[in-house]
């Protein structure tokens, strides 16, 4: 699957009962996502701006994405930063609907 392919994408509700993406899915669509990588479990990205201003504009688009999707990242704020984590709550893990919000917000900033 291409980055194309990933932001032409919509998530896909996810309540459980279904399986995190395994190691060999994961290492497959994580080249999809640049400036992404995994720790502790999760997706993650930090992202840098010029000032303050950038910063929140930045978060109010993901927060727009991220209601759009239905997919609600973990973020961390600061004056010129903003750190953004994506997992599958439901399945404590990750799903095809974390790499679909990663490029979705990696366009805000291409």
């Amino acid at each position: 699957m291409t980055t194309v392919e990933l932001t032409a994408r919509t998530c896909e509700p996810c309540e459980g009962g279904v399986d995190p993406l395994s190691e060999e899915e994961i290492d497959a669509m994580l080249p999809q996502v640049d400036g992404w990588g995994l720790a502790d479990g999760h997706l993650g990205r930090s992202f840098d701006f010029n000032n303050y201003y950038q910063t929140i504009s930045f978060v109010n688009a993901v927060a727009w994405i991220a209601n759009q999707e239905d997919h609600h990242p973990v973020m961390d704020v600061g004056f010129r930063t903003c750190s953004v984590k994506l997992w599958t709550h439901a399945i404590d893990g990750l799903s095809e609907n974390d790499f679909i919000c990663a490029a979705k917000i990696n366009r805000l900033v291409e």
